[in-house]
């Protein structure tokens, strides 16, 4: 009697095991099929976001979605966009307050060799696209920003401490080995010497140079008046459009129907979003929800399996 009892509750949690994925299945064929158009193979816009302080190197969507932006990761996307024969242009949405100019020049260089295989590019600014994040906007073929977009902050920093006096307070000695005398410049252990200064001071300078060079050359302005700018002052979009450090006034929408227009996409087209946010944007739902979040969290995340980390979204 009671192996019976055994046998059916083992049966019975089969059904439900069953029952459960065959729901789950349903659920996530019923979206791509309802998706139908979204994973279809016409001309298409790619929108990449760069979002959080960039970096160089690689790197990797968090919990709660980007915190940084990798420049292999955005180079790994643009280099996608402009392999696939049906992305007719790029959309980059920047909500970013700077970060490694190295990382920002391999993103610059790369925007060139898609705009160079007569895609074009086109910047979307949020929130805030300065420093660095304006470095890369600079190499695109047109930059839309909010009237009150954060932009500008051309310039380059390096922060240094000094903590020796209060290593005194503590008692603490803090010394160091080396074997040449810059060796540990910048330590916060000791203060800088003047010539550690003067060596930090021009290697600054040359990068700064690089930024002006490269910012002039995209923007097609002289680098005499790029520099008038370049102090590290903050704009707002409004004042950006004014300086010709932006293009137009507008949202990403603006952006993305600007990028259709440029391609020659007549009516609704296609925006294939490249890259995913975190764990809890695939379950709860993108941004860019238009339904119940789960739902479509789901359909994004199977998309994404099936796409390779590409969804597809039709304006």
């Amino acid at each position: 009697m009671k192996s019976r009892r055994v046998i059916l509750i083992i049966v019975i949690a089969a059904i439900l095991l069953i029952l459960f994925m065959l729901m789950v299945g349903a659920v996530i064929f019923a979206g791509l099929m309802a998706a139908g158009s979204d994973i279809g193979f016409g001309d298409k816009i790619a929108l990449i976001h760069v979002e959080g302080v960039m970096t160089a190197g690689r790197g990797s969507a968090g919990v709660f979605g980007d915190s940084i932006s990798s420049s292999e990761r955005i180079v790994s996307m643009l280099e996608k966009a402009r392999r696939d024969d049906s992305v007719k242009g790029v959309v980059i949405r920047v909500n970013s307050p700077g970060g490694s100019p190295s990382g920002a020049q391999e993103i610059y260089n790369e925007i060139g060799r898609v705009r160079s295989e007569g895609k074009k590019v086109t910047i979307s600014m949020g929130d805030v696209a300065a420093s660095a994040a304006y470095y890369i906007s600079s190499g695109s073929d047109r930059i839309y920003a909010n009237p009150a977009t954060m932009t500008g902050s051309i310039g380059v920093i390096m922060e240094t401490a000094n903590l020796q006096g209060l290593w005194n307070k503590l008692g603490v000695d803090m010394g160091a080995l080396t074997t040449g005398k810059y060796k540990d410049i910048g330590s916060p252990n000791r203060p800088m010497r003047p010539d550690e200064k003067k060596l930090l001071q021009a290697m600054l300078f040359d990068i700064y140079d690089q930024f002006l060079t490269d910012v002039s050359k995209g923007r097609k302005l002289d680098k005499a008046y790029v520099k008038g700018l370049a102090d590290g002052r903050v704009f707002t979009g409004r004042q950006a459009l004014k300086l010709k450090l932006v293009d137009k006034i507008g949202g990403l929408e603006d952006a993305l129907q600007f990028a259709a227009d440029e391609a020659g996409i007549a009516g609704e087209f296609e925006v294939v979003e490249y890259g995913q946010g975190g764990l809890l944007d695939v379950l709860l739902g993108s941004t860019e929800s238009s339904g119940a979040g789960a739902d479509k969290g789901l359909l994004d995340f199977a998309r994404r399996l099936l796409l390779d980390d590409k969804v597809g979204h039709i304006r």
